[in-house]
């Protein structure tokens, strides 16, 4: 552990350092050093080696502030090959993807009881299943859930190459989904019918993918402040946000030259497919997802007939973050989801 932080302080160090030079010595990209090149090539290499060893600190508290409660791993996995291969042609270039995941499954199982199984999606683009999620992960095991985290293509922490393969609303759905299959194959104690998805913002709008492509595998889905319409979005995030989206190992063209690639990845555009039990959570000062991505998510589901639940909070204290925190309300709107699951779940210790 030691040794790890005085790394960690070195790796900052240096990245101030060159940071603070490239800061002075920029020119124009056009006529670049190549010099400043190389710093800049070397300060994207140290960021992720900053990445990869704050992951490792923030792996350990996972035990430290959990292990009471159940018995954690971090497994590796196979799912589907890279959307983009820079060599096709290349040994290996079509190999699976290995997606890394965290597991959680809770000490206490009543005698002879099957458990339940949440698959839980991290949201964010290029970013992973952090400590931030720990007291709903704590609440979760008090109810008697197994868990999974699936740290899905394009997640933080695991090098440029992994952070690379990032395929948002795309094969991330199928990472997920592979690893809720990795559960049920090892772990004989869950219930294979009682599986229940969930997530919050990128994390909703992989939850409800995932049920629209796999409708008779989940039981119940919760999708709290879902990304939900990557059309509408590409209109109203910094350009910045757009270039994310249109690198070339990524989707490799912006919504306007490819409306209908954005579209195939948008949850308001998908709505017909939904035949799982839904819950949806959004809130009208949502600074990250618009509340407007969401009503149309809504009204899309309405439009086709289809029966859900739902609730728009009003100017709630968080804005994107209003139920993942510690106030009274997100209390009690967590409450809300955690009863909603149990009604399809059956978890050995149902929130009352």
């Amino acid at each position: 552990m030691r040794k790890t932080t005085i790394l960690i302080l070195i790796v900052l160090a240096i990245t101030g350092h060159y940071q603070t030079v490239a800061a002075q010595e920029r020119e124009p990209r056009g006529s670049e050093d190549p010099a400043l090149q190389r710093i800049r090539a070397l300060e994207e290499q140290l960021s992720f080696i900053e990445e990869g060893l704050s992951k490792q600190v923030d792996d350990l508290m996972w035990h430290t502030r959990l292990g009471d409660l159940a018995i954690i791993d971090k497994v590796r996995y196979t799912s589907a090959p890279p959307r983009v291969v820079p060599n096709p042609t290349g040994q290996g270039a079509t190999n699976p993807v290995i997606i890394y995941a965290y597991t959680f499954m809770p000490r206490k199982v009543p005698a002879g009881k099957k458990l339940p199984l949440l698959v839980f999606v991290h949201g964010g683009v290029h970013s992973d299943f952090q400590t931030s999620y720990l007291h709903i992960i704590r609440e979760l095991l008090e109810q008697g859930y197994a868990i999974i985290a699936p740290e899905y293509r394009g997640s933080t922490g695991y090098g440029r190459a992994y952070w690379r393969l990032i395929d948002y609303g795309g094969l991330e759905n199928e990472d997920v989904f592979a690893g809720k299959q990795w559960m049920l194959d090892t772990y004989p104690e869950i219930d294979p019918s009682r599986v229940g998805i969930m997530g919050w913002s990128h994390g909703g709008m992989i939850s409800l993918m995932n049920v629209f492509e796999h409708p008779r595998d989940y039981r119940v889905v919760y999708a709290g402040v879902p990304v939900s319409d990557l059309i509408a979005r590409m209109g109203y995030k910094s350009q910045s946000y757009r270039d994310l989206f249109a690198a070339p190992y990524h989707i490799g063209k912006s919504a306007d030259q490819n409306v209908s690639e954005y579209r195939r990845r948008s949850p308001a555009w998908n709505a017909e497919k939904l035949q799982t039990p839904l819950l949806v959570h959004t809130n009208t000062n949502d600074e990250d997802v618009n509340v407007l991505e969401v009503e149309h998510l809504i009204k899309s589901l309405k439009a086709a007939g289809k029966q859900f639940e739902y609730k728009i909070y009003d100017q709630a204290p968080g804005g994107h973050a209003f139920n993942r925190i510690d106030t009274r309300l997100a209390r009690e709107s967590r409450a809300e989801i955690y009863r909603f699951l149990a009604r399809y779940l059956n978890p050995a210790n149902p929130v009352k």
